[in-house]
């Protein structure tokens, strides 16, 4: 699997994507709570490194995640996951989390990234790659559609959570 990769670009940035490691954990968390403020969504964060460590890097994996860097430096991650499609009867990579620091947007680790994993699923026979945009974000949007992306008309995402989630998975 080849995944770490080196772009030049001006003024001599160098971009590495790496697979993470469990020592990335504090910073993929502090990402999370940046990206969380981002969309708005604080509220809704109760993510700890332990847990987050134990699901990237554990006995039983269920997620994996990719590290965006500038000049060696940190600054950016992808977290995903397979799902499979059935019409397909394909994997497939759903994309959790895409997100570069603020500081360093602009530079391509975000693109560099997206790069990295359609490499991934294509190294993998994935049949696709689908992640979900907040509708208001116009300049990820605008990003993903300059990459190819469309928008998937006709489907609306459904989530079971909190209360809702134990109820019915308690309901016999």
């Amino acid at each position: 699997m080849r995944l770490c990769r080196n772009l030049l670009l001006p003024m001599q940035t160098e971009i590495s994507i790496r697979a993470a490691q469990a020592a990335d954990s504090s910073f993929i968390l502090a990402c999370i709570h940046e990206l969380a403020e981002y969309e708005k969504l604080t509220h809704e964060v109760v993510a700890d490194e332990d847990s987050l460590r134990e699901h990237l890097f554990g006995e039983r994996r269920f997620a994996e995640a990719l590290i965006g860097c500038l000049d060696g430096k940190p600054v950016g991650y992808a977290l995903f996951f397979h799902s499979y499609s059935t019409f397909l009867t394909r994997p497939g990579i759903y994309l959790e989390d895409l997100y570069v620091t603020e500081a360093t947007r602009g530079h391509g680790v975000g693109k560099a990234l997206l790069r990295a994993l359609a490499e991934l699923a294509v190294t993998r026979g994935c049949g696709r790659l689908e992640w979900a945009v907040l509708d208001w974000n116009e300049p990820a949007i605008r990003f993903y559609q300059s990459l190819g992306a469309r928008p998937v008309d006709g489907w609306t995402v459904y989530r079971l959570a909190g209360e809702a989630l134990e109820a019915l998975g308690k309901d016999r």
